[in-house]
């Protein structure tokens, strides 16, 4: 087993390759420790920081007892490049939180309104002073599972509706979505 761990093989292809695997990981795991502290789960995020450096320390010191194998950094950086990649798409996967969503629209919005209202999202609405007309202002805090439904509700009843969404740490009262998940979304939930 020794002669293998001292083989070009283990040195140039399988080291590297564990290297960008535990990179990949590390990094993904940060990515996901960053989302869960902007969100503000004090439980999520402390446990995921612990993997995160375990697997960071185990890479970096494959990377100090092989220093003069130049392989072992290109797996290091290819792997926070993938790792960076594959967070953010298993954030937006995850859809954590909620969202402020506003519309602002120039046509009339009872369609949309009505819609909106008839899938069980809550809405303020009033009506505003645009640069050139009068708009209509949209409000809406929904769940981020729930962003492309209701862009998709947006497009349907009035394409031409500019609207924009922020992220939200914390919201008080109100009236909470009574949308149903979609498919897709039961799926993810385990129903």
């Amino acid at each position: 087993m020794e002669e293998f761990y001292q083989s070009d093989l283990f040195s140039y292809l399988v080291l590297p390759l564990m290297i960008f695997v535990a990179r990949v990981s590390d990094v993904t795991i940060g990515t996901l420790r960053i989302v869960m502290v902007s969100k503000g789960q004090k439980l999520i995020a402390p446990v995921l920081g612990f993997f995160e450096v375990i697997i960071w320390l185990l890479a970096m010191s494959k990377i100090i007892q092989n220093i003069d194998n130049w392989v072992a950094y290109f797996a290091y950086g290819l792997g926070f490049a993938a790792g960076n990649y594959i967070g953010l798409i298993l954030e937006e996967k995850l859809a954590v939180g909620i969202v402020q969503l506003q519309i602002i629209t120039r046509a009339n919005a009872d369609n949309l309104i009505a819609k909106l209202k008839a899938r069980g999202y809550g809405i303020t609405y009033h009506e505003a002073h645009g640069a050139t007309e009068k708009v209509g202002v949209i409000y809406s805090i929904i769940k981020r599972a729930d962003i492309k439904p209701v862009i998709e509700i947006i497009r349907t009843y009035n394409p031409n509706a500019f609207y924009s969404i922020e992220d939200v740490k914390f919201v008080s009262k109100g009236v909470q979505s009574t949308a149903k998940p979609l498919p897709l979304q039961r799926w993810r939930k385990g129903k």
